[in-house]
């Protein structure tokens, strides 16, 4: 694990499988606009959460990239699920931007709700083809920007599936 304090709060990097980050308050998916099951991320939350999860979503489907929208956790260990839509790269533009508006509007939606703490995976570096070293910098040049300015998010853990996604992503967390 690797993890840096920004102004009294914390941002980590871990391997590891988001839907059993239990000691956090929510979880991240990385969603479809259908904010439904499917691969990666958007399946472990949903097997993990039952079918309940499913249900609470559809009357907020469908979301655009970079919108944020927040649940219930159902079955899973945390409090809160908060969808993301991120951006496919190379359709959906400027991919960029609506990257790093995925991780602000969600830092924003769990501070306007209380939530202390919160684990983003790598959302759009999958199926959605994001390269991964250019998600890794928006991703931490959002979020390290941002995590100092919250008055209730405390602690930010991005949860990447692989040693190798965690080594990149921690190589852009950003100086204290």
């Amino acid at each position: 694990m690797a993890k840096v304090e920004l102004k009294g709060k914390w941002l980590e990097c871990v391997q590891g499988d988001i839907a059993r980050q239990d000691d956090m308050a929510a979880v991240v998916n990385a969603a479809n606009a259908q904010l439904r099951t499917g691969g990666g991320v958007a399946g472990a939350l949903h097997a993990a959460a039952g079918p309940g999860l499913a249900e609470e979503c559809e009357p907020m489907a469908p979301i655009r990239p970079g919108e944020a929208v927040i649940s219930g956790a159902h079955n899973l260990p945390n409090q809160y699920v908060i969808h993301c839509l991120g951006p496919v790269y190379g359709v959906d533009e400027p991919s960029d931007r609506l990257l790093a508006d995925c991780y602000r509007n969600a830092l924003e939606l769990a501070d306007s709700k209380g939530i202390e703490s919160i684990a983003f995976p790598a959302i759009s570096a999958g199926a959605f083809g994001f390269p991964l070293e250019t998600a890794a910098a928006v991703a931490m040049n959002t979020v390290g920007r941002i995590l100092p300015q919250l008055t209730n998010v405390e602690r930010v853990r991005f949860v990447l599936f692989s040693a190798a996604d965690e080594k990149v992503f921690s190589s852009h967390l950003p100086r204290s």
